[in-house]
């Protein structure tokens, strides 16, 4: 299958690019079958209803008043999923990650979208004037920002180490007809000694747009810019 109506393309080129179409459909249909495997697990256990601090919903309103609010009122409504991005900020992390943020940037432009079907929260240590400080220098808007205060949220759910170090993760959790949450699912940059910083890649298309190049990624963390 031609993908362009270009003349004059040589025929290594044509035959590189039939087996990469056919590498990219093997990878695509095994990616489902990865998404078909997450879809089908069985609950999660029963998680703490964790408080976190909130301040005013519009990000322009200043820091206070501060409300807690606990996890389980992250849902909105029954039968959505509630999808948490664990920022790198905060204790030993001082200042915030610049991939967490342009994660973020990325999340805050689609946050409208995916409101549609799932609730979406942003959670750091850092207090909540400093949280909110970035993030209003990144305009984040569309974003539930939450402060992990000094509960235990972040390091149960592997963020966090015990001295405090942070990570950015993934975590998904669902809630039962009782009011009762359950973890279903997180995901970490790092998932074996070989896949390291490349766990939650899928979740930016920056990454994903560079390997379309010649070039690549290139160093992709020092690359990094805000």
């Amino acid at each position: 299958m031609r993908q362009t109506n270009l003349t004059g393309e040589p025929a290594a080129y044509v035959s590189a690019r039939e087996e990469l179409r056919q590498a990219e459909i093997e990878l695509m249909r095994h990616r489902e079958r990865v998404a078909e495997l997450r879809r089908a697990l069985p609950p999660g256990p029963v998680v703490d209803d964790y408080p976190f601090e909130e301040g005013p919903a519009d990000l322009r309103a200043g820091d206070a008043p501060v409300r807690t609010v606990r996890l389980g009122e992250l849902f909105t409504g029954p039968g959505r999923d509630l999808v948490v991005y664990h920022m790198m900020y905060g204790k030993t992390h001082t200042e915030p990650c610049p991939m967490c943020t342009m994660w973020l940037d990325g999340f805050n432009g689609v946050a409208r979208h995916l409101a549609q079907n799932v609730d979406l929260a942003v959670v750091a240590a850092a207090g909540l004037p400093a949280l909110r400080t970035h993030a209003r220098s990144r305009n984040w808007t569309n974003l539930r920002l939450l402060s992990a205060g000094p509960g235990t949220f972040k390091y149960d759910l592997g963020s966090e180490d015990a001295e405090g170090n942070q990570d950015s993760t993934v975590s998904v959790f669902t809630r039962d007809d009782d009011g009762s949450v359950r973890h279903f699912y997180s995901v970490h940059p790092r998932m074996t000694e070989d896949i390291d910083q490349r766990g939650i890649d899928l979740f930016s298309p920056v990454w994903n747009l560079l390997d379309l190049t010649r070039r690549g990624r290139g160093d992709w963390i020092a690359s990094l810019d805000y």
